[in-house]
Parts: C-alpha cells; structure tokens; sequence
C-alpha cells in the first residue's frame, strides 16, 4: 500500500504543477496579444518612416548629379558616417523571468557569438544587457556588462527606451562609439521568432533611385514637387536632420518590441508543452497506481482466503 500512497501523492503533485503551468500559458497568451498589436503598429510606424527617407533620397536625386551615395543625394547627416570601428556597443536584450523555453539561451548564445567575434579583432566593446536573465547568464560566463537595466517587462514604454536610444546617439555623433549592434529576438510571426544580431548605427543611407524612377523623380523636382506623395518645407535637409534621429529611435523601440512579444511566444510555447507532459504523466501514474491498488487488493484477497481455507481445516 505504500507503493500505491507515493504514487497517488506524486499523482496529486503533478495535478497541482499542472494548474500552475495552465494558468501561466492563459497569462502568457493574453499578454501575447497586447504586445503583438503594439508591435505591429512599430513596424507599420518604422516602415512609414523608411518611406518618407525614401522620398527624401528622390527629392535629393532629382537636383543631383545622378550618383549614388549619400553626399550624391545632396545631403549628409553625422549617423549617416561610417567609420572605421575601433570602439563598438552591444545591447542584449533578455527577460527578467525564465519559463520561456530556449527564448533567453538562444540570445545568450547570438550575444556571445558577437562578443567574441568584436574581441578576436582586438575592438573595444562596451556591453549592455537588459534583462535578469541575460544579466546572469552573461556574467556567469565572465563577461563583463558595463550597463545594466531591469525595468523592461513585457510592455516596455517609448519613455523608458528613449533615455538610452539618445545615448547612444549622442556617444555615436562624439565619437565614442563607431557602432551599435543589437541582440534580440526578431518577432516574424506566431510561428517564427528568431535570435538576431541587428547593427542600428551608423544608419544605413536611404537608397538612390536609379534608372526611371530617378527620371521620375527629376521630373519631380522640375515641377516643384518631391514627389507624388509629399513637398518638403523648407528643405528635404531640414527635415533629414529631425527624421534619421527618430527612425533610430523607432528602430530601437521596435527591438524593445520585439523580444517582449517573442518572450510571451515562447512561454506560451513551453507552458502549453509543459501541461500536455503534465496530463501525459498524470495519466502514466494513473495507469501505476490501479495496478499497484489491484495487486494490492488482490493480496488481502488471497490473505484472507489463505485464513478461511486454514480455518476449515
């Protein structure tokens, strides 16, 4: 009967930790949502911005010489400047809670891959990580963080983004950073996340439009017109310097995004496993425990029958 108590209390123990990782997987998809609609909306603003740069570069086309760069496109901007790099900087992005599945490893392992790589060629880097996750794991592997932030749950805000975006910014237009590099987890859809290493600085240049649509962008610009779309007032340079700096800052806030609505992914992923392994044991424990009970039952069957036969005789 002993045999038969255990297995009912470890039956009993799994129920529980099976309520527990249900009700984590109900929290996990209902915080899901929230974050994928805000990171959607990210996207379609980041996107939005990259088509007003577009716009630019042909405004800027339609006046130049025709080659392609960005001092050809009539303007230069310093996040524009691409440097040699002797000194670059490494955000990683985690979760400050475990439960997610590979979510948090596989960004450990992509930052530990950069690290190395920016060490082995003897450039210097400054590491920031956010995240209690990432934080330790890091450091356990004797890495040293130079930034540490732990504010950022699963809706993080532009408010609390902002503050280290424009410092970067300004550490980048100093001189004391030649690049940025972000570690996260890129969010592509429910079924696809994936770990990442990303560069943010210098900002890659809006592309020169070749061909007709440099034809067409003259034509344009002859009429007075950037394009079919926008005027720029009073120039597309003006309006550069104020839309780079806030396309730097929607590219970060949309990484911040990201990894909140991966991580909520993933622990929805490994809670939903996880109750399934639950019910799977309980019914394996069951199945132990009924047999266990019958031969115990048939035990104090045979025992008493073993009692009436010696009683007879």
């Amino acid at each position: 009967m002993a045999k038969a108590r255990a297995l009912d209390r470890r039956r009993k123990s799994v129920k529980n930790i099976r309520k527990i990782t249900r009700t984590m997987e109900l929290i996990a998809t209902a915080r899901f949502k929230k974050a994928m609609d805000r990171s959607v909306a990210s996207r379609d603003y980041t996107l939005r911005l990259a088509k007003i740069l577009e716009n630019i570069a042909a405004a800027s086309a339609g006046g130049a010489d025709g080659s392609e760069g960005g001092a050809a496109l009539g303007f230069s901007h310093p996040l524009l400047e691409v440097r040699p790099t002797k000194r670059t900087a490494v955000l990683v992005l985690t979760g400050n809670r475990g439960l997610c599945g590979g979510y948090n490893s596989n960004i450990v392992r992509q930052a530990q891959a950069i690290l190395g790589q920016w060490r082995s060629e003897k450039v210097g880097v400054h590491t920031s990580v956010s995240g209690k996750r990432g934080i330790s794991a890091l450091k356990f592997r004797g890495v040293d963080i130079d930034e540490r932030y732990l504010q950022f749950e699963d809706k993080p805000e532009f408010d609390q983004v902002a503050p280290i975006g424009r410092s970067y910014l300004e550490a980048y237009a100093a001189g004391e950073i030649d690049r940025l590099d972000v570690v996260y987890t890129r969010f592509d859809s429910i079924a696809r996340q994936a770990a990442v290493t990303e560069m943010l600085l210098p900002l890659k240049p809006p592309e020169a439009p070749s061909g007709a649509a440099r034809e067409a962008a003259a034509k344009a610009a002859a009429a007075g017109l950037a394009s079919d779309d926008y005027d720029f007032y009073p120039s597309a340079q003006s309006i550069l310097e104020e839309i780079l700096p806030a396309s730097f800052m929607a590219r970060l806030f949309k990484c911040f995004l990201d990894s909140a609505v991966s991580e909520q992914v993933a622990r929805m992923v490994a809670m939903k496993a996880a109750s399934e392994n639950a019910g799977g044991l309980i019914k394996d424990l069951s199945r132990r425990y009924n047999r266990a009970r019958q031969s115990q039952i048939t035990g104090e069957i045979m025992e008493i029958l073993g009692g009436v036969e010696a009683l007879k005789k």
